[in-house]
């Protein structure tokens, strides 16, 4: 039976869902459990999906608006699909517009308890909020995390709308919406958002959170337990900065140069189709170690995905290898290498989601060349890039984790020496390696060349040539707490905001809440103080002051910091502090050249990094 947008059948309970932004646990308390908890799927009361012929099939918005079954099949979320988002294995309805007319395909929410059993860092969602009244400002509500042991803890979920929520965010959008008077194009969203639990212990269900009232609903499509990867650490990262023309590339393979951190017995390495409105296809991957230029020490090491040679991955989302040895299945992934990691693509790529500032040398094969990626020689690769597509990590088995910096593009590497892999973190790795007194930790480079705190340069869709990226607060969930083995983050942040006239407030603002969203998941940040950049155009006396406010809030924040790196002491010239030290400058008074560089990492307390 049908009740307004509602849907209730045997053995469910009627209500819906939402989507997560933030969340932070609750005191974790005893608490009864109110209703006997149901697999998510069985609480389905909502018809969100319609065939493009039969829109009054789905009534997703209470105006009979909808999603379309043909776009979200253009996209690769097909019915049954799992759909990985930042870590996490969400499996897309099966209750589509392909299965049986009328069967609901998410739940909106009002407190209905949902089967999740597990342990890990948090819960994801994949959600969206949807009004009557057309586009709105989206939902927030309370929920509950009831664990086995009888206790629980409390998760804020708010839901972005599903016309209006930003796109630096979603999970995928989907370009027309069905309505009773047909196609209307304009986007329509959804969106995957993590909450944290209190790590350590096994969850039973979650209770979704209340009906906020008839101006608008919270719908949930997939949940699942977000659990972490113990016996990774992550040895090599990009973050994606954008999505640029390409090519375009048929038939072609990249072969991309990376360089570990930390070595391990086994690898795996993850791709993902960042901000992609379509499905990218996979034929061959294989990963060996650099003899020089393109060509490999020896044969490479096929990579499987699920077992099988290639895959797709849908728009938005990534896909992880499984785990191999290097020399086919004889030698450990070395600490301190270079690895060739090589990606067949079948058919033709016009746009990819891309880390543009490399600093480092890659390779392309020609044109119709087809499946290079078993070649030990590089005499097939006769283009070169400069530029990461795809290839967004590279993880090793075992090791204590990883820590994360997070940054622009002086943790970039801008203006470092090309194919030196003389940035920052990179002589953060080879400290850490050298020594025995803390753990030796895998360190990922999040860094992205213009980045800004608070700013979504780059808008989080679409072809651009923009690639610096969505703002540190849009990417936080991607490229810092669903990284392998995450441990501690490094926030050097800042003076892109401040250059481009961000009040110190909103930088101040956005640095708490990184911190705060942070220490939600268990990790243990730092915070580093913004470097002066006196001589560069945009560097005003108005922006150095600012940079001067940021700073004195990093260095006495009252705790949002569990460590500070005072970064802007170590690089400036102390006989005038607004400007890089020149033996430090790369010559554009912006970026620290090699010495500078490695200057910061010198600087840093190791222990500063385990607490």
């Amino acid at each position: 039976m049908r009740v307004g947008r509602r849907w209730t059948a045997a053995g469910t309970i009627a209500g819906g869902f939402s989507l997560v932004l933030f969340a932070s646990p609750a005191a974790v308390r005893a608490e009864p459990t109110v209703h006997q908890p149901l697999p998510l799927e069985r609480l389905f009361d909502n018809r969100a999906v319609s065939d493009d012929a039969r829109p009054g099939d789905a009534d997703f918005d209470g105006a009979g608006s909808s999603l379309s079954a043909q776009d979200l099949s253009a996209a690769g979320w097909t019915p049954g699909r799992v759909i990985a988002l930042d870590a996490a294995r969400l499996t897309w309805p099966r209750t589509t517009a392909d299965a049986e007319r009328g069967a609901p395909d998410n739940v909106i929410a009002d407190g209905q308890s949902v089967r999740l059993r597990g342990r890990g860092d948090g819960l994801t969602f994949l959600v969206a909020s949807s009004s009557p009244d057309g586009p709105g400002a989206g939902v927030s509500g309370t929920g509950t995390v009831r664990y086995r042991d009888g206790s629980s803890s409390t998760y804020t979920l708010s839901a972005p709308d599903w016309r209006a929520g930003p796109a630096a965010s979603r999970a995928v959008t989907l370009p027309h919406r069905n309505t009773p008077d047909g196609p209307r194009q304009e986007p329509a969203r959804l969106y995957a958002v993590t909450v944290p639990v209190e790590r350590g212990r096994e969850i039973a269900s979650v209770a979704l959170p209340k009906d906020p009232g008839p101006a608008a609903d919270l719908h949930v499509f997939a949940a699942s337990v977000k659990r972490s990867t113990p016996g990774w650490t992550g040895s090599w990262s990009a973050s994606t900065a954008g999505y640029t023309k390409a090519g375009p590339w048929t038939d072609q393979t990249l072969r991309l140069v990376v360089h570990t951190s930390t070595g391990g017995p086994r690898a795996r390495i993850r791709l993902e189709n960042t901000f992609a409105a379509a499905p990218v296809e996979i034929g061959r991957a294989t990963v060996a170690l650099q003899a020089d230029g393109a060509a490999a020490h020896g044969a490479p090491v096929p990579l499987t995905f699920g077992g099988r040679s290639g895959t797709s991955i849908p728009a938005g989302t990534q896909a992880f290898s499984d785990p191999v040895a290097l020399d086919h299945g004889r030698s450990a992934v070395p600490a301190d290498a270079n690895l060739l990691v090589s990606i067949h693509l079948p058919g033709t790529v016009s746009a990819v989601p891309v880390h543009s500032q490399a600093t480092q040398r890659s390779y392309l094969s020609a044109p119709g060349s087809g499946d290079r990626s078993g070649d030990s020689g590089g005499e097939s690769y006769t283009g070169a890039l400069t530029t990461w597509p795809f290839l967004t990590g590279v993880d090793v088995q075992g090791g204590p984790g990883s820590v994360v910096t997070l940054g622009d593009s002086i943790t970039d590497g801008t203006k470092s020496t090309d194919d030196a892999n003389r940035r920052w973190p990179d002589v953060l790795a080879r400290r850490l390696r050298a020594q025995s007194e803390v753990p030796a930790y895998g360190v990922l480079n999040q860094g992205i060349s213009a980045n800004r705190v608070v700013t979504d340069v780059y808008p989080g869709e679409g072809v651009n040539t923009n690639t610096s990226g969505v703002s540190a607060l849009s990417r936080l969930e991607r490229d810092v707490l669903a990284q392998t083995g995450t441990r501690t983050v490094v926030v050097f942040q800042g003076i892109n905001d401040l250059r481009w006239g961000t009040p110190a407030e909103d930088v101040i603002e956005g640095l708490r809440t990184i911190a705060a969203r942070a220490h939600a998941r268990g990790l243990r940040v730092l915070g580093a103080t913004i470097a002066p950049c006196e001589g560069e155009s945009r560097c005003t006396a108005d922006a150095d002051a600012r940079r001067g406010a940021v700073n004195a809030f990093v260095r006495d924040s009252g705790g949002v910091f569990d460590a500070v790196l005072d970064f802007d002491a170590v690089v400036r010239d102390p006989d005038h502090p607004s400007r890089i030290l020149p033996a430090y400058d790369s010559g554009d008074h912006l970026h620290p050249g090699d010495a500078g560089l490695e200057a910061l990492a010198r600087s840093i307390d190791l222990r500063q990094l385990t607490g």
